[in-house]
C-alpha cells in the first residue's frame, strides 16, 4: 500500500514540475528582447558624378565605396544633420555653382569637408570649404583681424568654384578635379604623371585622398535619396532657409551691437547671418565695403519672444 502511495505522489510531483517548467518557458519567451535588423546598404552596379559615370563592377571600386556607403549609413548622428543642414544651405551654394558653370555635384565635397559648418581645423582650415588662409586669399577673400571671408558661405564657394574650374581645365575630369581639393593639383598631377595612369580609380594614394571621392560619392548617393537608407524625415525637422536682405555698409561701424539694434536685430542674429565678422567693429569705407546679411523680418530669426 505504502508503495502505491509512494508511486502516486512521484507522479503529482512529476506534472507539477513540468506546469512550472512550461510556464516558465512561456515567460521567457514573452521577455526576449526584439531583434533589431541592421539592412546593409546595396551597392548599384554604376552610379553618376558630375555627369561621369562611374562602374561599380571593379572589386576595388566597388569595395572602396561600398565601405564609405556603409559607414555613412550607419554614421546616424552626422548623416541626419547633413541632410538637416543642406536644406537649408543648398539652395544657395548650388545657385553659385550653376552661375559659375561647375556641377551641382560638387556641393558635397563641403559635406565631407566640414559638415556644413563654421568648423576648422588643427591645420587653420576654416569655414564650409575648408580654405587656409594663404589660399583663400589667392582667391580673393578677405581673411584678417576683423573679418575672415572662408566662412562667408557664398563668397567661399565662389572661391571653391574657381579653384575646382582651374583644376577641371587641367585635368579634364571632375572626379580628379575633388581629388585634387584633398591633395592639392600638383600632389594629383605627380602622382598621375609617375604611375602612368589618368583615372582617380587607378591611382594609388595615400589613405585619405584614397578615400576622399569615395566619401563624396557615398554621401551625395544617400543624400539624394535618404528614404532608401531609412532616414525618415519629416519636411519640418529639415532646417529652412534664413530669410534675408543685404545691407551695403560704407562707413565704419564704431560698435556692432549699436548698429544690429538700429537695424531691427541683435548682435546674436548678426553673428548668426554674419559669421565672417570676427569683432564688434568694423572699418568700412567708399573703397572697402561689405555686405551684411540682416532678416527679412523677426518671425523667423529675431529677438526671443518667449
Amino acid at each position: 500500500m505504502r508503495r502505491i502511495q509512494l508511486f502516486f505522489l512521484i507522479l503529482l510531483l512529476s506534472n507539477c514540475s513540468e506546469s512550472r517548467n512550461d510556464k516558465f518557458e512561456i515567460h521567457d519567451q514573452k521577455e526576449q528582447p526584439e531583434k533589431h535588423v541592421f539592412k546593409v546598404p546595396q551597392v548599384p552596379s554604376e552610379i553618376t558624378f558630375a555627369d561621369e559615370k562611374i562602374d561599380l563592377s571593379d572589386i576595388d571600386v566597388k569595395e572602396r565605396f561600398d565601405r564609405e556607403l556603409v559607414v555613412n549609413n550607419f554614421w546616424h548622428s552626422n548623416t541626419i544633420l547633413y541632410i538637416k543642414r543642406a536644406n537649408r544651405w543648398f539652395p544657395l551654394m548650388k545657385e553659385v555653382l550653376r552661375d559659375n558653370g561647375v556641377p551641382e555635384d560638387l556641393v558635397y565635397l563641403a559635406v565631407i569637408e566640414s559638415g556644413l559648418t563654421q568648423t576648422t581645423s588643427p591645420a587653420g582650415a576654416k569655414g564650409f570649404w575648408q580654405f587656409m588662409p594663404q589660399t583663400a586669399q589667392g582667391y580673393g577673400l578677405k581673411v584678417n583681424r576683423q573679418v575672415d571671408e572662408r566662412m562667408n558661405i557664398e563668397k567661399s564657394t565662389q572661391a571653391a568654384c574657381e579653384y575646382l574650374k582651374k583644376s577641371y581645365l587641367q585635368f579634364g575630369s571632375w572626379m580628379l578635379a575633388a581629388a585634387s581639393y584633398n591633395r592639392g593639383r600638383k600632389g594629383i598631377s605627380d602622382a598621375l604623371k609617375d604611375q602612368k595612369v589618368t583615372s582617380y580609380f587607378d591611382l594609388s594614394l595615400n589613405n585619405e585622398t584614397s578615400r576622399y571621392v569615395f566619401r563624396v560619392l557615398a554621401v551625395k548617393h544617400i543624400m539624394e535619396s535618404p528614404e532608401k537608407f531609412g532616414f525618415d524625415i519629416n519636411e519640418d525637422q529639415l532646417y529652412s532657409e534664413y530669410k534675408c536682405k543685404p545691407v551695403v555698409v560704407k562707413e565704419k561701424i564704431k560698435d556692432l551691437s549699436d548698429w544690429a539694434i538700429k537695424n531691427g536685430t541683435s548682435l546674436k542674429v548678426i553673428r548668426k547671418l554674419n559669421p565672417w565678422i570676427l569683432r564688434g567693429q568694423l572699418n568700412a569705407n567708399e573703397h572697402n565695403n561689405f555686405e551684411i546679411l540682416i532678416p527679412e523680418n523677426s518671425e523667423q530669426l529675431g529677438l526671443y519672444k518667449g
